[in-house]
């Protein structure tokens, strides 16, 4: 049943990631918290900010939530970009193994979940712990694989990976996604690797080439899979690709589109704004049921 809101506070702190690293957090609760923590897995270069309203939303019915930068981004970055030495695997295998390290030991007792925004749910299957997240709502979780587009978007995308950003990155030795708006800037290595899975048929690959998915095969939570129809970033055909490498996880993938919250648009990143605010109930639901 849903609760009643009640009054936020949102407590800025650092967690130690398992290799020492230093990673900027907020956790929002109430004084009448509930059973469940919620972990927010944010998208690549979007910072913990941005999904403050949503945090603060489930918090106020209850929900303890943790926000948190992956190293390399927002209060988790070092003053020169060029410094960070860190890639999109360090993310799963670190960054969020970390958080789950950090919730677990922080709330014993209660149950674990996790909120996943675009490569939030990728990074989710790297982690070694994940089995200790009960569930798991998905929005917008995609393989990157190109050749999943069609038309325009598959050559543009095309692009993208095999020269603008290998090209970029090499030219200034991290990839200035701002200036395209494309989120926050990415280190050299993120960006680096993130292109070359994004070449890769399997998507995630070692540097070798070798195929990551036995790590998400140890996940046996639920999924509820969010398909929003007019995000061109995470197209059908990408989060059901993506949703395959959990064979052994009970996966449900559902679809939203912008009328269903009376929205013109809402596109990768409309549901953590105003606009997707109606359709928050509904997951804030689904999350208290786990």
């Amino acid at each position: 049943m849903t609760m009643a809101a009640s009054p936020v506070t949102a407590e800025e702190l650092r967690i130690v990631a398992r290799d020492g690293r230093s990673l900027a957090a907020t956790i929002y609760s109430t004084a009448a918290d509930g059973d469940h923590v919620v972990i927010v897995n944010g998208a690549t270069g979007v910072k913990r900010s941005y999904y403050d309203r949503y945090a603060r939303f489930l918090a106020s019915h209850g929900l303890v939530v943790l926000t948190y930068d992956y190293r390399g981004i927002g209060g988790s970055a070092e003053d020169d970009i060029r410094a960070e030495a860190c890639d999109m695997r360090q993310w799963g295998e670190v960054d969020v193994a970390s958080m789950i390290d950090a919730a677990a030991q922080r709330y014993p007792g209660k149950r674990l979940l996790a909120v996943a925004h675009s490569a939030g749910g990728q990074l989710f299957g790297l982690a070694d712990n994940k089995e200790l997240v009960h569930a798991m709502f998905a929005l917008s979780v995609q393989s990157g694989y190109w050749k999943l587009w069609s038309g325009l978007p598959r050559w543009c995308l095309a692009l993208l990976w095999h020269v603008l950003m290998p090209g970029l990155v090499a030219a200034l030795a991290y990839f200035p996604s701002r200036r395209i708006g494309f989120g926050e800037d990415l280190p050299g290595g993120v960006a680096r690797e993130w292109a070359r899975w994004c070449r890769h048929p399997e998507y995630l690959v070692d540097r070798e080439g070798h195929s990551l998915r036995q790590q998400f095969a140890s996940y046996r939570g639920r999924i509820r899979a969010c398909v929003v129809s007019d995000d061109w970033m995470a197209p059908r055909a990408a989060v059901e690709a993506l949703m395959g490498f959990f064979v052994a996880a009970q996966v449900e993938i559902t679809s939203l589109a912008p009328a269903d919250v009376g929205a013109r648009a809402l596109g990768h990143f409309g549901y953590f704004r105003e606009a997707g605010r109606p359709a928050w109930q509904e997951s804030l639901a689904w999350l208290q049921q786990q």
